[in-house]
């Protein structure tokens, strides 16, 4: 049986992960609106997830890949309680430009 790995390369993974997590950085660092913030700090996670999923087949263990679904299923939740709050604040501002957002400090 021939490993997907070996085909395609571990190196590819890490560029792979790489890049996604660069473009969650870009996303959380120059954007203002609190949706595609929040979607950036998803692709950061998942570039990480990947790279578990990557080393964890490279070594044949599978507690990378347990890791990644306990770590997928808080993600889901973080979703949830996320968009709640954002579409509080969007009820309460009108908006959810983070820039607006600094007002809320008590």
């Amino acid at each position: 049986m021939n490993n997907i790995l070996n085909e395609i390369g571990i190196e590819n993974y890490i560029f792979l992960s790489t890049i996604l997590f660069s473009i969650g950085v870009f996303g959380v660092l120059y954007r203002r609106n609190a949706i595609i913030v929040f979607m950036s700090i998803e692709i950061m996670l998942n570039a990480v997830n990947l790279l578990f999923v990557a080393f964890s087949t490279y070594h044949q263990d599978a507690q990378g890949q347990i890791f990644v679904f306990f770590s997928m299923a808080v993600a889901a939740a973080e979703v949830a309680v996320g968009l709640a709050i954002l579409v509080s604040i969007f009820r309460n501002l009108g908006s959810i430009d983070i820039n607006k957002l600094k007002n809320l400090k008590g």
